[in-house]
C-alpha cells in the first residue's frame, strides 16, 4: 500500500469463468476496458492457461477453444459499460480468425477493427514457413468508444511526414470536390470585394437566390468582385457563410494570396487551426496589409490516431516482456510476457481522458495489463484501477517434479509454484514497491514515455484475493461473511476500509460503504451514514422486502441501497453446471 487514497487494483486468484460471474455483482456496466491474452489453442502444454484444455490433435479443438471463449466473453458483455467501453483481445494466426467471427456474433452492435503488431522484430521461425513477428489485437467499441488521437513519437508517424517545425494551415476558401456546386449551396454563392490591386479587403456581398445572374449585381465602385468561380468557369461555393467571411475579417483569419484580380486565392484558417491560435500554441507576430494574422512556426508533435500496422520497438515482447519479468521477479518465467509497453499503448489510445477508469483482464498470466495502468497513472496523476483474474495453474514440468515429490493440487508445497502465487503477485507486488521477492532493490529502469529507475516503483495500492467455493450450510449460518466480504469492497469502488467480519453492534461502516446485518439497528447505522463522507453504498441485509424498502427510503442522499440476503447464497451462487 504506497497509494494513499488511491483505489486498489485487485489480484483474483480464480477459474475465470466464475470470477467473472462473481464480478457481474460487483461491476454489471462499470468496466471501461477490458483487456485480454487468451490462450491461443497452439497445443502447447505451458503454463500459460494451460493450452492443453484442448488436446493437439482433437478433431474438435477449434470448436472447443471457440465454446471456451464464447462462454466467457458472453459474461464479459454483462460487465462492459455499454455507453462507452472497449474490449481488446491479442491473437496469434491460429485462431485469429474464428475469432474474428465469434466478437462479430457475441457482440453485433460493436465497432469492430484489428490491428496487426509486430512483438518479435527477429521472428520466430516456422518449419518450412515465414518466420512469424506479428500477433493481431481486435478492438471491440461500444458505445461513444473511439480511438483518441494522441501525441505520437515518430516511428508511429510512418508516411505521415511529422514535421516538428510547424506552422498554421492555411485552407482555400472555396469548395472542392463533391458538392461544390452552386445549386448544393445556394446560400453560399456571395461575392467577396476586394481592393482593386488585390491587397485588402473590402466588404462582403449577399448570397443571391438560385436564378438570379451573378453579372447582373451591381456591385460598389472601384473594386475587384471575387465570386466563387471553379477553374472551369462553373459556378462553385464558398465554404464559409457571408457573416462567417466577415468575422474571419475580422479576427485576421482569412488572407488574399498572390494578386490576380477575380481570381485571387483566398485562404482561411479552418476551426481546428483557430483553436491552436487561441490557446496560445501559436503567437501572433504581425499583421499583413490585408489584415490576416502571421504567427511564430513552433516545435509541435501533432495529435494523430496511427494506422493498423505498428510496428514499435517498445513492443518487442523479447526485450520488454521477458527481460523485465527477469528483473522484477529474479529466476521466475513466464512463458511468452507480453511487452509492458505494447500493452500500455493499447489502453492508452482510450484511457488518456478517463483518469479513473476501470480496467479488467481475466487471462492475466503475469500481471502485464495491471502493471501498465501503474504506468498510465504515473504519467497523468491518475486514480485507474485494474482487476486482474489468474488460476494457479503450475506448469507442466513442474507438475511432473511435484508429483514425483508425492505432492498433490492444494498441497501447500504445490500450491506456491502456481502462476498466481508465483508470477502475477510477485510481480504486481514488485512493480508498486520498486523491490524483488527478496527484498533487493529492482535493477534497470523503465523506458520510453517516461524513463525513471524501477526500484522507484509506483504510488498505487493493491490487493490479493483468492475465489472460494462454499457450502450451502456454512453459508447459510453466517459463517462465510469473510468470503464475500471482498465482493462487497469491490462494488463499493476497492477503495479504503473493508469490513471483514459481522459487526457486533449490528452495523459498521467503512470508507466508502456501510453494512446493516440487524435492521433492528437501522436508526444508528443511518445517523451513522450521515455523518460520513463519501459512502456510496448502504448494503442491507434482509429478506423481507417491506423492511427493506423502508430502510432504503431513509438513507441519505447519494447513497445505494444494495440488498443483501440473510443466506448470501442468492447473492453469489454459481454453478459448474451453468
Amino acid at each position: 500500500m504506497r497509494g494513499g487514497d488511491k483505489p486498489c487494483h485487485t489480484v483474483i486468484n480464480g477459474e475465470n469463468y466464475h470470477v467473472l460471474k462473481a464480478l457481474t455483482y460487483t461491476h454489471r456496466g462499470k468496466v471501461d476496458v477490458i483487456y485480454i491474452d487468451p490462450p491461443y489453442n497452439t497445443g502447447a502444454k505451458d503454463w500459460k492457461y494451460n493450452n492443453d484444455y484442448v488436446e493437439g490433435d482433437d478433431l474438435y479443438r477449434h470448436s472447443k477453444w471457440l465454446a471456451m471463449m464464447e462462454r466467457r466473453l458472453l459474461v464479459a458483455k454483462e460487465i462492459l459499460n455499454p455507453v462507452d467501453s472497449v474490449l481488446i483481445v491479442t491473437i496469434d494466426e491460429k485462431e485469429y480468425l474464428r475469432l474474428g467471427l465469434l466478437l462479430e456474433q457475441v457482440f453485433p452492435d460493436g465497432d469492430i477493427q484489428m490491428v496487426s503488431s509486430v512483438i518479435n522484430q527477429a521472428g520466430s521461425s516456422r518449419p518450412g514457413s515465414f518466420s512469424r513477428t506479428d500477433e493481431y489485437i481486435y478492438f471491440v467499441k461500444f458505445g461513444s468508444a473511439a480511438v483518441k488521437a494522441l501525441h505520437l513519437e515518430d516511428e508511429w508517424m510512418s508516411g505521415r511526414g511529422n514535421s516538428r517545425r510547424m506552422g498554421l494551415y492555411w485552407n482555400e476558401l472555396m469548395r472542392t470536390g463533391p458538392g461544390a456546386r452552386r445549386e448544393d449551396s445556394p446560400n453560399l454563392f456571395f461575392p467577396i470585394y476586394i481592393s482593386s490591386d488585390a491587397a485588402q479587403f473590402i466588404s462582403v456581398g449577399e448570397p443571391i437566390s438560385i436564378g438570379e445572374d451573378r453579372n447582373a449585381v451591381k456591385h460598389p465602385e472601384g473594386v475587384v468582385a471575387r465570386w466563387p468561380i471553379r477553374s472551369d468557369g462553373s459556378e462553385g461555393r464558398w465554404r464559409v457563410s457571408a457573416d462567417g467571411v466577415r468575422d474571419l475579417i475580422k479576427k485576421g483569419y482569412i488572407r488574399l494570396g498572390r494578386p490576380r484580380g477575380a481570381d485571387t486565392t483566398l485562404q482561411y484558417i479552418s476551426r481546428g487551426e483557430v483553436g491552436k491560435v487561441e490557446s496560445g500554441i501559436f503567437t501572433i507576430k504581425s499583421r499583413r496589409a490585408d489584415g490576416s494574422i502571421e504567427v511564430d512556426e513552433v516545435d509541435y508533435t501533432p495529435t494523430v490516431v496511427p494506422g493498423t500496422q505498428w510496428n514499435i520497438r517498445s513492443h518487442d515482447s523479447s526485450v520488454n516482456g521477458a527481460l523485465l519479468i527477469r528483473a522484477l521477479i529474479p529466476g521466475r518465467k513466464f512463458p511468452f510476457p507480453k511487452s509492458l509497453y505494447a500493452v500500455e499503448d493499447a489502453l492508452r489510445f482510450f484511457l488518456a481522458h478517463k483518469p479513473t477508469a476501470i480496467v479488467l483482464d481475466f487471462f492475466a498470466g503475469s500481471g502485464t495489463t495491471a502493471h501498465a495502468v501503474m504506468r498510465l497513472n504515473k504519467q497523468d496523476g491518475g486514480h485507474r484501477q485494474c482487476i486482474s483474474v489468474t488460476n494457479n495453474e503450475v506448469a507442466a514440468e513442474e507438475q511432473r517434479k511435484l508429483r514425483e515429490a508425492s505432492l498433490r493440487p492444494g498441497d501447500a508445497e504445490w500450491e506456491k509454484w502456481g502462476i498466481c502465487d508465483y508470477i502475477t503477485k510477485p510481480r504486481v507486488a514488485a512493480a508498486i514497491t520498486g523491490l524483488t521477492p527478496d527484498g533487493e532493490l529492482i535493477k534497470g529502469d523503465y523506458k520510453f514515455t517516461d524513463d525513471f529507475p524501477m526500484a522507484d516503483g509506483f504510488e498505487e495500492n493493491a490487493e490479493f484475493f483468492t475465489l472460494t467455493y462454499e457450502t450451502p450450510v456454512s453459508v447459510n449460518y453466517n459463517l462465510a461473511f469473510n468470503r464475500i466480504a471482498p465482493l462487497l469492497w469491490l462494488r463499493a469502488g476497492a477503495r479504503g476500509s473493508r469490513i471483514d467480519k459481522l459487526p457486533g453492534d449490528g452495523w459498521a461502516i467503512a470508507d466508502a460503504y456501510g453494512l446493516l446485518c440487524n435492521v433492528d439497528a437501522a436508526t444508528p447505522f443511518i445517523k451513522a451514514l450521515t455523518k460520513a463522507a463519501e459512502i456510496g453504498i448502504a448494503y442491507i441485509v434482509t429478506d423481507d422486502d417491506r423492511r427493506f424498502q423502508a430502510i432504503a427510503r431513509r438513507l441519505p442522499d447519494g447513497v445505494e441501497p444494495v440488498r443483501l440476503y440473510e443466506s448470501y447464497l442468492t447473492n453469489f451462487s454459481f454453478t459448474n453446471g451453468e
